[in-house]
């Protein structure tokens, strides 16, 4: 943590918020110069400013990760076990990461090779898939595209569009979905009459509420069990995460 030098106003009320419930009776000249005294002290240790500003980050990363675990309690069944999601890796798995994400971002195409490589690695990580289109009509289309072939043509079938949009180089019209429909071997016309279909509706607003209810904000955010890690997280550090949530 850097140390910022901190004003002569913000030693003055930070030494006023020091000031003890036993004090308050004090007259206000007694009192200006119990916090000149504080302020003093705080001048000459400012190390004391340093513990103080570490201990405040510590209990706030608890109340945090608190918070979150109590999120993640309420939000489990629609997290972790949506008959709509796609779950790979292995599904009996003791650790469970769920990925939200866009085709269309960036960051979720650089975490692709990583998460899929790690995946593969550990060997017991249940990996569910969560799909939240939220960077434009593009990122839409590719996701009602990908559910409606999970519709039609099963988990491997979407398992395989899912990987072929994160190593795409180009738009998404309806000459790139024809041309990965046949890829993959789904029914194109099938597909392309399936994706505005209520239920692949249903599904992406379910996505879009749990996302809400748990403050995801952006694009890839992970759960890796009682943890939720908000963007780009490399391999060996999520491999790691995994590491500490196994042993609990």
């Amino acid at each position: 943590m850097t140390m910022t030098r901190l004003s002569a106003a913000t030693l003055t009320m930070l030494a006023a918020l020091t000031l003890p419930a036993a004090a308050q009776n004090m007259s206000d000249a007694e009192r200006q110069v119990f916090r000149k005294e504080v302020r003093d002290y705080l001048m000459e240790n400012p190390e004391v400013l340093m513990e103080a500003i570490q201990v405040l980050d510590q209990r706030q990363q608890a109340e945090q990760a608190s918070a979150e675990s109590t999120l993640l309690e309420q939000n489990a069944e629609e997290l972790y076990r949506s008959s709509a999601d796609w779950v790979g890796g292995n599904p009996d798995g003791d650790v469970t990461l769920v990925e939200f994400m866009d085709y269309r971002c960036g960051y979720c195409r650089q975490a692709f090779t990583e998460v899929d490589n790690m995946v593969k690695a550990d060997g017991n990580v249940r990996f569910v898939l969560k799909e939240l289109p939220i960077l434009g009509p593009q990122s839409v289309t590719a996701s009602r595209f990908a559910l409606s072939v999970k519709n039609i043509a099963g988990d491997d079938a979407y398992k395989a569009v899912h990987d072929a949009f994160f190593t795409l180089r180009g738009e998404i019209n309806d000459g790139t979905l024809e041309r990965i429909a046949a890829e993959v071997g789904a029914d194109w016309a099938a597909v392309k009459a399936g994706m505005n279909s209520d239920d692949i509706t249903n599904i992406i607003a379910a996505n879009q509420q749990l996302a809400a209810a748990l403050r995801v904000q952006g694009t890839p955010t992970f759960v890796i069990d009682s943890q939720i890690l908000r963007g780009y997280v490399p391999e060996d550090a999520m491999a790691q995460i995994v590491a500490a949530e196994r042993k609990g």
